[in-house]
């Protein structure tokens, strides 16, 4: 992370058409902190990722690469992201990957679509169980609060042991227009190839041709996070959408 990193400032992170972040205190590891992030994405939204090389990787990494391997066959579309810290929910067998799709499945219910159409994340301490009760109780004031410039407060909403959140934001001009491209992510240590942050999220409202953003987003992955090490550790959640 550079040195001097300057703070994020809300009106300088553009909000992304078509994309909507709420946010909640759930108390899943301390009281008073941002702990629960739901991302809402319109109708006709493209998703693609990239995630850990870990052989443990954790059970949010499990289920996200089933839901975006169902959705690719099926042509259905990713509707929701639901990211949580405090708790990463690794090393935690059947039970994490039942407390994944339990937490998948309410907020679809919540939000009208199926639980394949949600993608779960997860960063925090491992080996302990995900406190699945408190991210779900935590879900109606995230939904209640779901704007398109909510881009700081779900910088904040992802953090862990990062001292500040990171953000950042562009136009570009393009032949078709005005293109916007927003991000946020987390990472203070257990940082090495493959990947090189934990958790990782862009939008943009520019359009691409099918089949073309899952390329673009691991050429990107290569060129960036995969590029950077700190400790010489990759994580069980790394995951970069």
């Amino acid at each position: 992370m550079p040195v001097n990193l300057p703070l994020p400032q809300a009106a300088d992170l553009y909000p992304v058409d078509g994309v909507e972040l709420g946010f909640a205190m759930a108390h899943i590891r301390k009281p008073n902190r941002k702990d629960v992030l739901v991302m809402r994405v319109a109708d006709g939204s493209s998703v693609a990722g990239v995630f850990t090389k870990n052989r443990f990787c954790a059970a949010p990494v499990q289920l996200c690469q089933k839901h975006l391997a169902a959705n690719q066959a099926n042509k259905s579309g990713i509707k929701a992201l639901l990211i949580n810290t405090g708790c990463a929910n690794a090393g935690t067998g059947e039970r994490g990957l039942k407390d994944a799709r339990d937490s998948a499945a309410h907020l679809a219910s919540l939000l009208g679509c199926s639980a394949e159409q949600v993608l779960v994340f997860s960063t925090g301490v491992i080996l302990e169980p995900l406190p699945v009760d408190k991210v779900i109780a935590g879900l109606p004031a995230a939904i209640a609060n779901l704007t398109e410039d909510n881009w700081l407060n779900a910088a904040e909403a992802i953090m862990t042991t990062d001292t500040q959140p990171k953000a950042t934001s562009m136009t570009v001009e393009t032949p078709t227009g005005l293109v916007t491209i927003t991000g946020i992510c987390k990472g203070a240590g257990m940082i090495h190839p493959n990947m090189a942050t934990m958790l990782g999220f862009i939008a943009t409202d520019a359009g691409f041709a099918p089949g073309l953003l899952g390329n673009l987003t691991r050429e990107i992955a290569d060129l960036s996070f995969n590029a950077i090490t700190i400790d010489g550790d990759t994580s069980t959640n790394d995951s970069f959408i």
